[in-house]
This record gives structure tokens, C-alpha cells and sequence, in this order.
């Protein structure tokens, strides 16, 4: 692991606590539990290592989507996401979608994040081939959906930075956005878990 990374991993837990009562701190809801005008379940992605991923497959299981980076201050959550995948794998699906969109800092090919993520967090839950989740031309299109209320039914909200996460239930509506500060082992991500399907 190169040096800075090694430095980011160590400094995971303070960078945590300082931005937690930040705008990274945010969480959006679907209070009106509105269902999704496009349905999440014809949507599909390319894995890293080129094979696709329908997610019709995933009915009846919750899922969270994630943006991430080799070489951001979050970079730690690999760990904790791994964790939460092992405690919750026969009922949800975590997939991880790396991306270089916020200040240079996933600058890897597909290869050398999976082994990134394999050797230093364990990471056995899938992640996408790296592509684009901000809102622009090139935008990946699950993130057009997470971050179009036309589509998903009401969050018009794109990443803020790295490792914000998306939640959806087992019917595949969306009904979380965590900021990037959210530790996907804390208790608004527990809360959420919890939370019945609409």
C-alpha cells in the first residue's frame, strides 16, 4: 500500500469524526415512501472484470450502492462495508461502484482496485467497473437513477463525495442517501436496516 493510503487508513477513524456534522454527515429519507416511476430492477451493471450484473436478481434483498475511491480519507469504510456485507449477506447486497470524481483520488484501473480492495479490506462483495457517478454526460446510468426523481421517485441528491451510499428496500425502492460521513456499521445505517419494506 503506498504511503498515503496508509496515512488515510490511520486517519480513517478522526476524519470520521470531524465531518460527521458536515454536509458529509447528510441523510435523506423517503419519507413518503414513494415508489420509483422506472423500476430499479431493469437496470443492470458491468462488473470489473467485465461480466454483467442484472439486478433483477436481487429482489426481495436490500441493497446498498456505493461510490469509491483507493485514496480518500473514507477509504477505512471498505472494512466496515465488508463487515456489514458478512453480518448481512443472505439478505442484502452491497456493490461497490469505484469512480475518479472527486479530486484525482481513484486513479486505478479495474484490476488494480480489485486487488487494492482484496489485499488490504478483504473485499468480497462486487464492484462495478470504474465509470462516472456525478451528474454529467458520461454518468453512469444506475447513478442517473439514484439521482433523478423522474426515475427513482423523489431523490434528486448525487454522491457528495466518495462512499456515499444509497439504500434500497426489498421491493426496490429507494429510500436512504448517507453521506459520505455515515459509517455503514453506525446506527442511522442500523436504523435504516431495520426499517420495513414499502
Amino acid at each position: 500500500m503506498e504511503l498515503r493510503k496508509k496515512i488515510m487508513k490511520v486517519l480513517y477513524p478522526l476524519i470520521m469524526k470531524l465531518t460527521k456534522s458536515t454536509s458529509k454527515g447528510k441523510v435523506l429519507q423517503n419519507e413518503k415512501k414513494v415508489r420509483p416511476a422506472q423500476s430499479f430492477y431493469e437496470l443492470a451493471t458491468v462488473l470489473n472484470n467485465g461480466a454483467p450484473l442484472e439486478f433483477s436478481q436481487f429482489r426481495n434483498k436490500k441493497v446498498l450502492l456505493v461510490n469509491t475511491a483507493s485514496n480518500c480519507g473514507y477509504t477505512g469504510q471498505y472494512q466496515e462495508l465488508q463487515e456489514l456485507y458478512e453480518q448481512k449477506k443472505d439478505e442484502m447486497v452491497i456493490i461497490g461502484f469505484p469512480a475518479n470524481d472527486f479530486k484525482e483520488q481513484e486513479k486505478d484501473e479495474d484490476q488494480q482496485i480489485a486487488q487494492f480492495c482484496q489485499v488490504n479490506f478483504g473485499v468480497t462483495f462486487p464492484l462495478a467497473k470504474k465509470s462516472v457517478v456525478v451528474k454529467n454526460q458520461n454518468q453512469n446510468a444506475v447513478y442517473q437513477w439514484l439521482s433523478d426523481a423522474r426515475q427513482n421517485g423523489w431523490n434528486q441528491h448525487e454522491p457528495d463525495w466518495n462512499f456515499s451510499k444509497y439504500l434500497l428496500d426489498e421491493n426496490g425502492v429507494l429510500t436512504h442517501y448517507f453521506g459520505p460521513a455515515i459509517s455503514p456499521l453506525g446506527e442511522e445505517m442500523r436504523a435504516a436496516l431495520q426499517q420495513k419494506s414499502v
